[in-house]
């Protein structure tokens, strides 16, 4: 009897087991129809999405001769004329180095809802360069270290037609046709250089080739101070943008283009005690080539205008001295072209670079200069640099040493802002090693 009682205790247990596994169990039919669920959402895109990238970037910088920099020895521009103390040594040819971690960069990437028919996204980017240099008193220390914003921009896309607006690049910048040395001064002085807030329009007439039209105004890069004129005033009391317009033809082993620019920027709002409505006007026109396979990248750019002080070259603009008092303004002209070839091994990828700068001048007549490249009666005629690298890459290490000499030809300022007697030739011999960390 017990065991009668135990055996339907145990076929009962079973059969509301198997009635709960049943009642809990799916049909295939619902299975079915949970992956299709989980399917769709897979394949429904997202409403937003963002990524995080940057580096931790560390060089370690020996220079031969003093230079203009900035950021203690980062950046390094030209080296000094000649300075003779008492006993006829030149202050100038004393060496200098560092070591600094201040080029690393953090940025984000993101994208969101569709915006009138276009693909949405944008960019922010920071780095640790700061804005201003270390204060050498001890009133103020500069912002060096600080975050500096560098890209802060949005797009939208259409199949042709793309507008971007924020801070980004000066147009003159071509990312695909960038030097490739492992200095943070990234052909500084024969490239152009630096950030505006702008506005861009680019137009896909073919698949290859595209027509771009900007306007911006200068930020963190600006032109040099008039008498009487503070920090970027000139493009404050500008009315009106700086234009520029871009072609390139682009494929997967070339890219070229040329472009051109025109800027009107007023100095000041006043001289000589009077309403001043004087303006610095200046063009600007440029061409690059880059041609790339799995074996080899070779790069070339070339530009040639007025008033390039904005674009961190040689250059800037004269004052004249009007019959009123006031003072007028003329650019001073340069030309400036590199090249720059180049392994494509992923690995280990040596490399070379050469640029070449002019000073042209302005006309004669002159009573003040505001240019990069003169100091009191001197200025210099012309630069060249040369440089030699070795990329060795493992996954997303970087480690790049760096050999390169810079030549400047300083001389006496003629009437034309140019370079006539007492010439004297002066070099920089750098060597760094940069060593990077991407994420």
């Amino acid at each position: 009897m017990k065991k009668s009682i135990v055996l339907l205790g145990i076929v009962s247990s079973l059969c509301f087991s198997n009635l709960l596994v049943a009642q809990e169990t799916p049909s295939n039919e619902d299975l079915l129809k949970r992956i299709e669920t989980l399917e769709a959402e897979k394949a429904k895109p997202k409403e937003w999405d963002a990524s995080f990238y940057g580096w931790v970037r560390t060089e370690y910088n020996f220079d031969s001769r003093q230079s203009a920099y900035s950021r203690e020895f980062q950046l390094n521009l030209f080296p000094l004329d000649e300075k003779r103390d008492a006993n006829g040594k030149d202050i100038n040819a004393a060496g200098g180095s560092n070591f600094l971690a201040i080029t690393s960069r953090v940025g984000i990437r993101f994208k969101g809802p569709d915006v009138w028919g276009a693909k949405a996204s944008g960019n922010i980017e920071a780095d640790f360069f700061g804005n201003t240099e270390l204060n050498k008193t001890a009133s103020g220390s500069g912002s060096m270290g600080l975050l500096r914003l560098r890209h802060a921009t949005a797009t939208l896309s259409w199949p042709k037609t793309s507008v971007t607006f924020g801070q980004t690049w000066y147009p003159t910048v071509i990312l695909d046709v960038f030097p490739g040395v492992a200095n943070f001064n990234s052909g500084i002085m024969f490239n152009p250089f630096g950030w505006a807030g702008q506005i861009k329009v680019a137009q896909k007439i073919t698949p290859d080739l595209t027509l771009s039209i900007v306007a911006y105004k200068d930020r963190e890069f600006q032109t040099a101070n008039a008498a009487g004129a503070s920090v970027n005033s000139a493009t404050f009391n500008s009315s009106i943008p700086t234009f520029h317009g871009q072609l390139q033809y682009k494929t997967k082993t070339v890219t070229t283009g040329i472009g051109a620019e025109y800027q009107s920027l007023k100095p000041v709002i006043e001289s000589a005690g009077l309403v001043s409505t004087e303006t610095v006007n200046s063009d600007m026109y440029f061409g690059y080539f880059k041609y790339a396979n799995e074996k080899i990248i070779t790069k070339l750019y070339g530009i040639t205008g007025g008033n390039m002080y904005h674009l961190v070259m040689l250059g800037g603009f004269a004052g004249y001295t009007e019959s009123n008092g006031q003072e007028s303004y003329q650019p001073t002209k340069t030309t400036s072209a590199w090249i720059d070839v180049a392994s494509a091994n992923p690995k280990v990828a040596p490399g070379l670079f050469f640029g070449y700068s002019k000073n042209n001048g302005v006309d004669t007549g002159y009573k003040n200069l505001y240019v990069r490249g003169a100091s009191g009666p001197r200025i210099i005629n012309d630069l060249w640099r040369a440089s030699a690298r070795v990329d060795f890459k493992q996954n997303k290490f970087n480690v790049s040493p760096e050999i390169e000499y810079t030549a400047a030809k300083w001389g006496d300022i003629n009437t034309e802002a140019k370079a006539q007697n007492n010439i004297k030739d002066v070099g920089n011999l750098r060597a760094m090693v940069k060593v990077m960390y991407s994420f």
